[in-house]
């Protein structure tokens, strides 16, 4: 359900609004730009899910503050980057801006991504830090908070 309201709305309710997925002319007049757009939604709802299951089956809980995750996810795509979920939400919007040739959309991600950065350092972040202690430091030193590593973090740093 929350996966649904939540992401559902920012990556497809809110940019859907902005523009009603009407096709314009590609961005910069370069007619590949809406194929990279498709790639970005493609990988971005790709990862999102797997994060989403991962949340549920690994962590036992869901990424909704009010019904967290009984143990710290570090599998998957969380070996490379702690915040898969919300660059996957980035991709969705940013694929959409360049699939309808959008730019008010590219806008609208770089605003989403502030949100989330300062919700991830502000909230999310001290909250895990009290949750999980010196296991989510190790995660923290050892896996970057947005720009993935090129090799898997193995939990052994």
């Amino acid at each position: 359900m929350f996966l649904v309201i939540a992401p559902g709305t920012v990556v497809g309710f809110v940019p859907w609004w902005i523009s009603r997925w009407h096709r314009q002319p590609p961005l910069l007049g370069v007619e590949a730009i809406p194929y990279i757009g498709g790639i970005l939604i493609a990988i971005g709802l790709y990862v999102l899910l797997d994060s989403f299951a991962r949340f549920a089956l690994q962590g036992i809980g869901t990424p909704a503050p009010i019904l967290p995750t009984r143990h710290l996810v570090v599998s998957g795509l969380y070996r490379f980057v702690r915040n898969p979920m919300y660059l996957a939400g980035l991709a969705l919007i940013v694929g959409q801006g360049l699939l309808f040739g959008d730019p008010r959309l590219l806008v609208y991600g770089i605003c989403v991504w502030i949100v989330a950065h300062l919700f991830v350092r502000l909230y999310e972040e001290p909250t895990l830090q009290r949750t999980f202690g010196a296991e989510y430091r190790r995660f923290c030193d050892n896996v970057p908070r947005w720009i993935p590593r090129l090799t898997p973090w193995r939990g052994n740093g």
